[in-house]
């Protein structure tokens, strides 16, 4: 039964970090570009950031960009999101998609195939 289970999310301060991980199980992700979601309480999902099948590409949402990190580990078939410098505004349900490809082709809904059940970050002091 495939499974992608993020873990990670928590309570912390501004200025703070936090480092997500996404676990997946039933499918190898090797063959796939990965993508990190938010949603916020009221607002519409939005893309973070997106990793290639190999690792060798990234994109990052300009909203993050120089302050998170995304990276992967095939052989643990996991993925990560490494979170630095986090605001107030970063608060929000973060969820992993498998894409349909090797490569990030941007962050519509129709380019992932399978979903996580999402882990709640809260910045907050």
């Amino acid at each position: 039964q495939l499974q992608l289970v993020e873990s990670g999310g928590g309570l912390v301060q501004p200025g703070g970090s936090l480092r997500l991980s996404c676990a997946a199980s039933g499918i190898t992700l090797d063959a796939y570009a990965i993508g990190w979601f938010r949603q916020a309480p009221g607002k519409e999902r939005e893309g973070v950031s997106c990793i290639s099948s190999s690792g060798g590409i990234t994109n990052y949402a300009a909203s993050v960009s120089g302050r998170f990190t995304i990276s992967r580990d095939n052989a643990k078939n996991t993925v990560y999101l490494q979170m630095n410098s986090l605001k107030p505004e970063d608060t929000a349900i973060y969820y992993c998609a498998v894409g349909r490809g090797y490569y990030c082709s941007g962050y519509g809904a129709h380019l992932y195939l399978y979903w996580g059940q999402g882990t709640q970050v809260t910045v907050s002091s």
